[in-house]
């Protein structure tokens, strides 16, 4: 996985006082502390603000610093007794405004539906690629700081940017994506995934012209020139029924090589859907395909998402639906069709019941012929826990999950048909208009359970006064801070920890669409645990679109957890010893 820096992070929390926040480490050693130093204005010197060295939550509010002037600050690990050297710095201007949020410039320009993180500049820090909402689509690429490094173009074959059958290179669009960013090919800086077409200009100013018609290929670009660095045909099994959507993932499916996952549609005539998955590994020069799986008349419904997890704990990713999972070689480990499970547009994999062994599963339904609602499972072989029906044929349109209250065990589980503890299956809250909407979940106020991120507000379930209004008490309002959603429910363009401590940023624009408006917690919190990046699963969840839906770690994460087990992984250009 990526070898990340310490993502040090400083937001005013107060008229004045700084919380900085900063990175732990998947394999950092256990006993690890910090201390924290703060350079001022012009001085150059870099001051140690705590007096002990800290060892716990890693973050620290500075409640000395003078904030009409500018603030820089650091942190240095201790391991043993020794200070090690010192990280990257984050810098505070001067008369900072008192908000949660961190500022990146960004060039003049249409909307942003959607924001990839990842190193393309081998810092250790994320940098930024964005899509514009212009026909046809266009991508372009900034370093963490807002530096502008290029635009490509999707060209003619984008400009058809219908949400079920678009052009063959357009991005974007309904729940496809076509788009993702990660190191691929283990050196230490980020490609960029596309599908594209012909007439697309990448980067560097060069045009694809190998493809004709509907012809599609998936390219490689470099991430700090655009420019491609290899390209690979789309197998064409189903192109006499047009050019085919793509949404984009990445796993780890030998348990070493990040591969990129690619879930591919296209609609037969006015009817049904052909849908071919396929794996892909990029080793610096060339693409490969390691397999492709065609549904054909299979039993397997599909969803809104991909969810690239290892289901079995056997150190290999699985590529999984609403409906089934595919092993890592591509086979079919297993469907839920013999359980009743048809299509649906939000599933979630994680571990919800700490007692529970592995993983499980939740997902809702779209007029499921049988009445079925909801529904609970093992994620490992797909046996059901539980389900909820109901007479009629409905929409389900949205279901959650995540621990939002403390006095049951394990995650909540809930849709439009009440609240539900999915460990015991018990109705916390039945009122819909009453209950938490089951929108997006946001770990951000240093408790370990979850919060929730609705049409521009972060609130947090209030289980003590379930059948009141003041039940869902709002903690903070996006577009007070000048941030701008996208859409009708103001979804974020990317949801995702992506510096600071492990709780998680929502990533937004402001108005004029020439700044990314990234809201990162003010609050302090002992808790310590390390960064959500260096989780696989949740890791692999943030390269993926579709329908926006809020990531998974797999260990548990909520009240009364255990300390999540040492993450076995290894970073680029290290053994993994």
């Amino acid at each position: 996985m990526e070898k990340l820096g310490r993502g040090v992070v400083a937001v005013r929390s107060s008229s004045t006082d700084v919380l900085v926040s900063w990175r732990l480490l998947g394999l950092d050693p256990e006993g690890i502390g910090f201390n924290v130093y703060r350079s001022t204005g012009e001085s150059g010197g870099y001051a140690k603000l705590n007096s002990q060295v800290l060892t716990k939550g890693t973050n620290f509010t500075d409640t000395t610093a003078d904030l009409t002037q500018s603030n820089s600050y650091r942190v240095r690990p201790v391991v043993d007794g020794t200070e090690q050297g010192p990280s990257g710095t984050f810098e505070l201007s001067a008369d900072h405004a008192q908000e949660p949020v961190v500022r990146i410039p960004l060039r003049d320009g249409a909307q942003i539906k959607f924001t990839w993180v990842g190193d393309l500049d081998g810092d250790g820090e994320y940098d930024y690629i964005v899509d514009r909402q212009t026909a046809p689509r266009t991508i372009e690429a900034y370093r963490s700081d807002g530096t502008f490094l290029w635009s490509m173009n999707m060209g003619p074959n984008g400009k058809n940017v219908n949400n079920i059958e678009g052009g063959a290179s357009s991005i974007d669009t309904g729940n496809w994506d076509g788009v993702t960013v990660y190191d691929f090919d283990g050196d230490g800086k980020a490609e960029v995934a596309a599908r594209i077409a012909g007439g697309v200009t990448f980067g560097d100013g060069t045009k694809f012209t190998r493809a004709k018609g509907d012809r599609q290929f998936i390219a490689m670009l470099d991430g700090l020139t655009g420019a491609p660095r290899a390209t690979a045909p789309v197998p064409d099994d189903y192109i006499a029924d047009g050019p085919l959507a793509a949404r984009f993932a990445v796993g780890h499916l030998d348990g070493r090589t990040p591969t990129l996952v690619s879930f591919m549609k296209n609609r037969v005539g006015k009817g049904g859907f052909n849908l071919m998955i396929g794996a892909w590994t990029f080793d610096g020069s060339k693409i490969e395909q390691k397999w492709k799986w065609l549904r054909g008349k299979q039993s397997a419904a599909d969803g809104h998402n991909t969810r690239v997890i290892d289901v079995d704990g056997d150190g290999k990713d699985e590529v999984a639906e609403i409906g089934f999972v595919l092993n890592g070689d591509g086979t079919l480990r297993y469907s839920l069709a013999d359980q009743g499970i048809g299509h649906g547009d939000r599933w979630y994999i994680g571990k919800m019941d700490p007692d529970r062994p592995g993983l499980q599963g939740y997902g809702v339904q779209q007029d499921n012929t049988s009445g079925l609602r909801e529904y609970y499972y093992d994620a490992t072989d797909g046996s059901m826990i539980w389900k909820h029906s109901a007479k009629g044929i409905v929409d389900v349109g949205r279901g959650l999950v995540g621990d939002i209250d403390p006095d049951e065990p394990g995650m909540e589980a809930w849709s439009f048909s009440g609240l539900y503890n999915a460990k015991s299956n018990k109705l916390l809250a039945k009122n819909t208009s009453l209950q938490p909407w089951p929108a997006l979940g946001l770990w951000w106020d240093g408790d370990l359970g979850m919060e929730l991120l609705n049409d521009g507000k972060i609130e947090k379930w209030n289980p003590a006064s379930p059948s009141t209004a003041r039940s869902v008490p709002r903690v903070e309002t996006v577009w007070k801070l000048g941030a701008r959603g996208f859409g009708s429910t103001d979804n974020p363009t990317l949801i995702g920890d992506l510096f600071g401590d492990w709780r998680e940023e929502a990533v937004f624009t402001n108005a004029d669409n020439n700044e990314l408006v990234i809201l990162s917690t003010d609050q302090a919190t002992d808790n310590r645990l390390y960064t959500l990046a260096h989780n696989p699963a949740y890791r692999n969840d943030m390269t993926v679109k579709g329908y926006m839906q809020s990531h998974q770690v797999d260990y548990y994460l909520g009240h009364e957890m255990s300390a999540p087990p040492r993450p076995d992984i290894s970073y680029v250009g290290e053994s993994a010893e």
